[in-house]
């Protein structure tokens, strides 16, 4: 069956970087629009970035823009995030999710799959 399993959460200080991965199983993921949204304490599953089967085209949430960049390697069926100038606020939980399609979207309705998500804690 298909699986999402994120890995790089962690505790860093304000102004510091992680890199979070996403590796995929059992379906042909590298056909899929992916993204990452993140849930904060108190506060609905928002988006944060998604991209395209191809990495060709890629879409930021206006709070991310400029700080993370989503990428992908299909021959690894891996999807990544790198953040810098992490701020307290980007604390939250993340999820890597796939579309099931090939579109690349914002809205958490239009995605099929989900992982179980990984905990990020940015320091002040």
């Amino acid at each position: 069956q298909a699986q999402l399993v994120e890995s790089g959460g962690g505790l860093v200080q304000a102004g510091g970087s992680l890199r979070l991965s996403c590796a995929a199983s059992g379906r042909t993921f590298s056909s899929y629009g992916m993204g990452w949204f993140r849930q904060g304490p108190g506060k609905e599953r928002e988006f944060v970035a998604a991209i395209s089967w191809s990495g060709g085209s890629t879409y930021y949430a206006e709070s991310v823009k400029g700080r993370f960049t989503i990428s992908r390697d299909n021959a690894k069926n891996t999807v990544y995030l790198q953040m810098n100038s992490l701020k307290p606020e980007d604390t939250a939980v993340y999820y890597c999710a796939a579309t099931g399609q090939y579109i690349i979207a914002s809205v958490t309705s239009l995605y099929n799959y989900w992982g179980q998500g990984t905990q990020v804690t940015v320091s002040s």
